[in-house]
C-alpha cells in the first residue's frame, strides 16, 4: 500500500515532520499540485494495468491508492484559536518568578490582570489558547513544570520507625519493667559479679525492646499503608484541553497554561482565571468561610482559587498558579494527614481493655501481697528447698532485691493481662481490609466506614451506572408522533434543529482530528450517546455548527428541573432560538406545538398529547430512558433579559430512547443482600415505568410486588406526613422521579426506624444524603469531586457488586476482631488464674518475667497478625447484619473461651503440682520449662480454634491464608529457639523428645475440645439481657402476688 499525504493550507505549507532542507524551500503551490497530479495519474495507470493483467491471466498485484488529507488553518497546529502563537516554539512572555503574576489569583490583583490584557492576554503570555490549550507534549509539560513548578505541595513527614518504637516504649507498665530491669541488673552484678549477674536484667531489657520493636514494625507498616491509600484518594482526574483535544489528566500533572474544563461538582484544581462559560457559580467556603455561592464571569469576578467547588453552570479556566504558589497549597502543606481519632469499634475495645486491665491490676496487687507475705515469712523456697529470705540475717539489699523481684513479677502480670493488642488488631484488620478493598475497587476514605458497613441494614442505591452498565445508546427515535426509519426521511429543517439541540445544548464535546479519523466524543454517558447519535445518524458537523451558531445563554441541567436549556443566535440571520432537552414527560408538559417528519408545525391537542404520552410510556416500559427535544423562537431577538430562558409554549421536536443494560452481576449481588438481611432500595430520577422495569430486571422487586408503597414517586413521598412516611418507609423498594432532597428524607426516615443506612451517590446534590447516611458511597467514575469528598467510601468502578463487597469486608472486620478477642481473653484468663493460684499455693509463679513477656508478644502482636488478616467467607453474607450495639463478646465466644481456659488452667496446674512426679528426674527448672512450653503451644493450637467462632471445621480456607500459616510457623520456630537455644535468656532448660511430645499432646487436645464444645447450643440473646429480663419478670410477678394478697 502506497500513501501520499499532502497538507494543503491557504498561505503556507505544513508538514508533520519537515526536514531542514524542505523547511527552507520557497512555497510553490503549482509545484505541489503538479506532484499530486502526477501521483494520482500514476495510480490510475497502475489500476488500468492491473485490470488488463487480470484479463490476460497475469498474476495480480496488490492495489495502490493515494490518500490526500486536506486541512484548513484551524485544524493545523499553526495557531491557537486564532491567536497566531506557535506553541511548539513559543516562549512565555511573563517571568516565572514575577511575584505579581504568582499572586494574580491569590491576592486578586485586578490591575495586573487588566495590564496583561485580560484572560486572552494571560493565555497569550503563557503560550496557551482558549480553544487549543497548551501543546501538551512531554517536553512542553516538563518546561512548564520547570518554570512554574508542579501542582503538588510538601507534606509533613510521617512518623519514622524510631518514633513508633518510642511510642511503643511510652507504655507506663513497660517503663516500670525497664526500671525493674535496671534495678535487677544492678543487684545482679553486685551479688554475682558482672560475669553472671547481668543475665536477668539484660533479659528483661531485651524482652521489653523485642515487644516494642515488633509493635513498632507493625504500626510503621500500617502507617505507610494508610499514607499510600490517602495519596490514592487525593489523585483526582481533571479534564483539560491540550492541542485542541479534551483529555483527562491527574491533578498532579496540571501545569500553568492548562485550560481546565469545569462542570457542576468539580473542585478547582489550581489557581486560574475564567475564560468562558455560562452561569458558573463556585462555593468558596473552604477558603473564605462564606457559605454563599459566588458568580464567576470574565469582567466582575474572573478569579478562581484552588480548592473551591463548582456548584452550578460550567466553563473553562486558564491555570495561572499551581502547588505552593496557591493559597490552597500553602494551607494543605501545613496540615498533617495523620488520623488520631479512634473509630467506634476502637472506642468500644478501649473500654473492654480498660475493664480487663482493672481486673489484671487487682490480680497483680493480690499476687504482690501474697508473694511478699510468703517471701518475708520464709515460706518461699528455692530448688534445693532453702528459704529465699533469711529472717536471721536481714539486710537492706536482701529486702530491696526481694521486693523488686516480686514487684517485677506483679507488673509483668499486668502487662500480660492488659490486652493492648486489641487496638492493634483493629488497626491491622482495617489496614489489611482497606488494602484488599482497593484491589476490589472500593477506596475507603474514613476508617470507621469499614466497621459500619458490617452493620448496614438498608442500601439506597442509584440506578444509572450502579445497577446498569452506564453504556447508553440511542435505540429509538421519534419526530413528533412519527417514527422515521432514518434521518433521511425527516425534513432538513427539523434535522438542523435537532442537531442544534443535541450539539449545542450539551456539556460534552466532539473532537475530530482530521477528515479521515473517527470523532472523539467526551462527556457523561447520556451526552456521549446523544452526540454519537447526532454525528452518526443526523450527520452533525460539530465544528460547522459552532461556526454557524453562537451560544447566548445556558441553563445547566440539574436534578430539580431535570432538563437543560440553551439560547443560540444564528450567525447569518441573527435569529435567536431557545432549545430545551430533558426528561420527556417534563418537556412535553411545556409544549403547545409539535412538528412531524415533514417539518410542519401542528397544534398539540388533547388526543395528540395522549398519543405522545403513550409513546413515552411504551419506551419506559421497555427500560428505555426517554429524552425529549423542544425549541422556541425568541421574539425579542435575544436582546432582553437572559437570566432565564423561556420554557413555556415550546414546540416539540422529538424523542429519543436510550438503552442502558443492567450489569450482569447485579441480580446475584442483590440476591446476596436479601439473604444477608439487607434491604436494597433504588432511588432514581427516571420515569416510574422505567424504574419499575429496571427494578424487576435487577431483582429488586418481583412481578408479585404490587403492594402499596413498593414503587413510589418522589413527590408522593414528599407530600406525606412524617408519620405516614415512617409507616411506609420499610416497604419502599423503588423511588422514581426523585429529587436529591427525597433521597435525604428517605435516609432520615430509615435511620429513625433504627436502620443502619448506606447510600450511593454521584452528583453534587447527593452530598447531603451521603453525609446523613451512616456510610456514604460515591461513584469513582461518574461521581463529582463534591460527592467524593462527602462520602466515606469511593466505588472506583461504579458497580453495585462492589457495594456488596464492601459490606462483606465490613462484616469480616468485625468477625476478625471477635476472633482475636476470643483468642486473647482465653490467654488472659488462663495466665491470670494459673499465676494467681500458683502464687497463693506455692509462693512462686510458674512463668518468669521474660517468659510472660514472650507470651504477651505472641498473644498480642503475633496473634493479631494471624487472626486479623483473614479474608471474608461466603458464610458472612448468610447471617443477619451486626447490630449497632451488639456485644463484642457473644454467647458463643464465652462458651468457647471458657472451655479452652478451663482446660489450660487444669492441665497446667496439674503440671505445676505433679509434673515432677509424672516425669521422673525432671527438676523444678525443667518442670517450669514444660509448663511454659505447653502454655505457648496451647495458644498456637488455640489460634486454629479461634478462626471459627461457631463452625466446627476450623481448617476451612486455612491453606489460602498464608499470613496465618506464616505466623504460626514463626511462633513455633521461635518457641523452639527459646526452649532449646536461649536457655539462659528465657530461664528454660532443654527438653527431651518425650517431654516435647507430652507438651504437643497436651496442646493438641484443645482441638477436639473446641469441636465438642461447639455442639453445646447457646442462645443468640446476650446472657446479661436474659438475666435482666428474668429478674424483671420475677419482680413483676412478686409485685402482682403482693397486690393479689392485699386484695
Amino acid at each position: 500500500m502506497e500513501c501520499a499525504d499532502y497538507f494543503i493550507s491557504s498561505g503556507r505549507r505544513c508538514s508533520p515532520s519537515p526536514s531542514p532542507s524542505t523547511s527552507r524551500e520557497p512555497w510553490r503551490p503549482e509545484k505541489q499540485w503538479r506532484k499530486a497530479m502526477n501521483v494520482i495519474r500514476g495510480c490510475h495507470r497502475l489500476l488500468r494495468l492491473s485490470v488488463l493483467s487480470a484479463a490476460a491471466g497475469i498474476m495480480r498485484r496488490s492495489s495502490s491508492y493515494v490518500e490526500i488529507k486536506v486541512y484548513d488553518e484551524g485544524e493545523l497546529g499553526v495557531s491557537s484559536g486564532g491567536d497566531g502563537v506557535d506553541h511548539d516554539a513559543a516562549a512565555f512572555t511573563v517571568a516565572a518568578d514575577d511575584e505579581s503574576f504568582k499572586g494574580l489569583v491569590k491576592d486578586k490583583r485586578e490591575d495586573c490582570f487588566r495590564r496583561l490584557g485580560g484572560a486572552a492576554g494571560v493565555a497569550a503570555a503563557l503560550a496557551s489558547g482558549a480553544e487549543r490549550g497548551i501543546c501538551g507534549d512531554d517536553a512542553d509539560v516538563a518546561r512548564r513544570k520547570k518554570a512554574f513548578g508542579s501542582n503538588t505541595y510538601p507534606k509533613p513527614k510521617p512518623k519514622s520507625f524510631f518514633r513508633h518504637v518510642w511510642d511503643a516504649l511510652a507504655d507506663v507498665f513497660l517503663i516500670v519493667l525497664l526500671v525493674c530491669a535496671v534495678v535487677s541488673l544492678a543487684f545482679g552484678i553486685k551479688e554475682h559479679g558482672i560475669k553472671d549477674g547481668w543475665y536477668d536484667g539484660v533479659s528483661i531489657f531485651l524482652a521489653v525492646f523485642l515487644v516494642a520493636a515488633v509493635s513498632a514494625v507493625s504500626n510503621h507498616r500500617q502507617g505507610k499503608r494508610f499514607d499510600k491509600l490517602a495519596r490514592e484518594s487525593e489523585n483526582i482526574m481533571v479534564s483539560v484541553v491540550r492541542a485542541a483535544r479534551r483529555q483527562e489528566v491527574s491533578i498532579f500533572d496540571v501545569v500553568v497554561g492548562d485550560v481546565v474544563v469545569l462542570k457542576i461538582g468539580d473542585v478547582v484544581p489550581a489557581d486560574g482565571v475564567f475564560l468562558d462559560g455560562h452561569a458558573l457559580q463556585v462555593d468558596e467556603s473552604s477558603m473564605t468561610g462564606e457559605p454563599h455561592p459566588v458568580e464567576i464571569d470574565a469582567v466582575k469576578s474572573p478569579f478562581l482559587a484552588s480548592g473551591v467547588k463548582v456548584v452550578d453552570g460550567y466553563g473553562k479556566m486558564l491555570v495561572t498558579a499551581v502547588g505552593m504558589d496557591t493559597a490552597w497549597g500553602e494551607m494543605m502543606s501545613s496540615i498533617t494527614r495523620e488520623n488520631t481519632d479512634p473509630t467506634p469499634l476502637q472506642e468500644r475495645l478501649e473500654g473492654l481493655t480498660s475493664s480487663i486491665g482493672k481486673v489484671g491490676i487487682a490480680v497483680a496487687v493480690l499476687v504482690f501481697a501474697v508473694l511478699t507475705a510468703r517471701h518475708f515469712t520464709g515460706s518461699t523456697r528455692d530448688e534445693q528447698g532453702n528459704a529465699l529470705f533469711d529472717k536471721r540475717n536481714v539486710t537492706f539489699n536482701a529486702v530491696f532485691s526481694g521486693l523488686v523481684g516480686i514487684f517485677q513479677q506483679a507488673v509483668t502480670i499486668i502487662v500480660v493481662a492488659i490486652p493492648e493488642g486489641l487496638p492493634l488488631a483493629v488497626t491491622l484488620t482495617l489496614a489489611f481490609s482497606m488494602k484488599r478493598m482497593v484491589r476490589e475497587n472500593a477506596l475507603v476514605r474514613r476508617l470507621s466506614a469499614c466497621e459500619t458497613m458490617g452493620s448496614v441494614t438498608a442500601i439506597c442505591t442509584d440506578k444509572t451506572g450502579t445497577l446498569t452498565l452506564n453504556q447508553m445508546k440511542v435505540t429509538e427515535f421519534w419526530v413528533g408522533a412519527d417514527r422515521p426509519r432514518s434521518a433521511a426521511a425527516v425534513n432538513g429543517a427539523v434535522v438542523s434543529l435537532l442537531c442544534q439541540g443535541a450539539g449545542l445544548n450539551t456539556t460534552g464535546s466532539v473532537y475530530k482530528p482530521d477528515n479521515v479519523s473517527p470523532p472523539e466524543i467526551t462527556g457523561s454517558p447520556t451526552e456521549k450517546a446523544l452526540l454519537s447519535w447526532a454525528v452518526e445518524e443526523l450527520a452533525m458537523d460539530a465544528n460547522a455548527l459552532k461556526r454557524k451558531c453562537k451560544v447566548v445563554h445556558v441553563e445547566a441541567f440539574n436534578s430539580d428541573k431535570k432538563r437543560s436549556g440553551v439560547m443560540v443566535r444564528d450567525a447569518a440571520t441573527g435569529a435567536v432560538t431557545a432549545h430545551w432537552k430533558g426528561a420527556a414527560e417534563m418537556v412535553l408538559a411545556r409544549c403547545s406545538m409539535y412538528v412531524g417528519a415533514d417539518g410542519a408545525a401542528r397544534e398539540l391537542g388533547v388526543e395528540q398529547r395522549r398519543k405522545l404520552e403513550q409513546v413515552i410510556n411504551d419506551m419506559a416500559a421497555a427500560s428505555l430512558r426517554c429524552i425529549a427535544f423542544a425549541y422556541k423562537q425568541v421574539v425579542d431577538g435575544g436582546d432582553g433579559d437572559h437570566s432565564k430562558i423561556d420554557d413555556e409554549g415550546l414546540t416539540l421536536l422529538g424523542f429519543v430512547g436510550l438503552k442502558d443494560p443492567c450489569r450482569p452481576e447485579v441480580k446475584s449481588a442483590i440476591e446476596a443482600c436479601t439473604k444477608a438481611g439487607i434491604a436494597v432500595k433504588m432511588v432514581t430520577g427516571d420515569n416510574v415505568l422505567t424504574a419499575r422495569a429496571i427494578a424487576k430486571e435487577c431483582g429488586i422487586i418481583s412481578s408479585n410486588d404490587n403492594a402499596a408503597g413498593v414503587v413510589i414517586e418522589g413527590h408522593e413521598f414528599r407530600a406525606m406526613s412524617p408519620e405516614e412516611q415512617l409507616a411506609i418507609v420499610d416497604n419502599i423498594r423503588v423511588m422514581a422521579r426523585s429529587l436529591p432532597l427525597d433521597k435525604l428524607l428517605l435516609v432520615q426516615r430509615l435511620k429513625q426506624k433504627g436502620h443502619v443506612v448506606a447510600v450511593t451517590g454521584d452528583g453534587t446534590n447527593d452530598a447531603p444524603a451521603l453525609k446523613e447516611a451512616d456510610v456514604g458511597l460515591s461513584m469513582g467514575v461518574q461521581g463529582t469531586e463534591v460527592a467524593k469528598e462527602s462520602s466515606d467510601i469511593v466505588i472506583l468502578n461504579d458497580n453495585f457488586d462492589t457495594v456488596v463487597t464492601a459490606t462483606r469486608w465490613g462484616r469480616c472486620v468485625y468477625n476478625n476482631i471477635q476472633k482475636f478477642i476470643q483468642f486473647q481473653l482465653t490467654v488472659n484468663v488462663a495466665a491470670l488464674v494459673i499465676n494467681f493460684v500458683s502464687a497463693v499455693t506455692t509462693g512462686k509463679m510458674p512463668l518468669t518475667t521474660v517468659q510472660l513477656l514472650w507470651v504477651n508478644l505472641i498473644m498480642d502482636t503475633m496473634g493479631a497478625l494471624a487472626l486479623a488478616t483473614d479474608t471474608p467467607t461466603k458464610g458472612l453474607m448468610r447471617r443477619p447484619p451486626i447490630g449497632r450495639t451488639a456485644p463484642l463478646i457473644s454467647n458463643a465466644m464465652w462458651r468457647n473461651l471458657a472451655a479452652q481456659a478451663a482446660y489450660q488452667v487444669a492441665v497446667l496446674l496439674a503440671l505445676q503440682y505433679r509434673g515432677r512426679d509424672v516425669f521422673a528426674g525432671a527438676g523444678e527448672r525443667a518442670n517450669g520449662t514444660m509448663i511454659f512450653n505447653a502454655f505457648v503451644l496451647c495458644q498456637v493450637f488455640n489460634e486454629f480454634n479461634a478462626r471459627e467462632i461457631e463452625k466446627k471445621n476450623v481448617f476451612a480456607g486455612v491453606v489460602r491464608n498464608r499470613m496465618f500459616l506464616g505466623i504460626v510457623a514463626v511462633t513455633v520456630a521461635l518457641q523452639v529457639v527459646m526452649v532449646e537455644v536461649l536457655t539462659r535468656f528465657a530461664g528454660t532448660e532443654r527438653l527431651g523428645w518425650v517431654q516435647w511430645g507430652a507438651c504437643i499432646g497436651i496442646a493438641a487436645v484443645s482441638w477436639p475440645i473446641g469441636w465438642a464444645v461447639k455442639c453445646i447450643p447457646v442462645p443468640d440473646r446476650p446472657f446479661h439481657e436474659i438475666i435482666t429480663a428474668r429478674r424483671r419478670r420475677r419482680s413483676t410477678s412478686e409485685s402482682s402476688t403482693t397486690v393479689h394478697i392485699s386484695h
